[in-house]
């Protein structure tokens, strides 16, 4: 999948979860995928977790977390 198609699951609305950049709409947080991947949880762990998560998914955290420690801007799609 392309960079662009995966940031495209990764969505930031001020009116939902409190403005954290989330997962499709649902409320899980970037930070909080982050957060159980650096604890030690597998990606197979989380998508087992998280029934409705899919394996781009993961991808597109690790990427806007690669993009956030960057610096890169976040395309406007992101910032809904």
């Amino acid at each position: 999948m392309a960079r662009e198609d995966l940031l495209s699951r990764i969505t930031v609305d001020p009116k939902i979860f409190g403005g954290r950049a989330i997962i499709r709409g649902h409320r899980l947080s970037v930070a909080q995928v982050l957060a159980m991947l650096a604890d030690g949880a597998t990606p197979a762990k989380l998508l087992e977790s998280y029934r409705w998560l899919e394996s781009d998914d993961i991808s597109a955290c690790l990427l806007f977390a690669a993009r956030a420690v960057g610096g890169e801007e976040w395309p406007a799609a992101v910032n809904e």
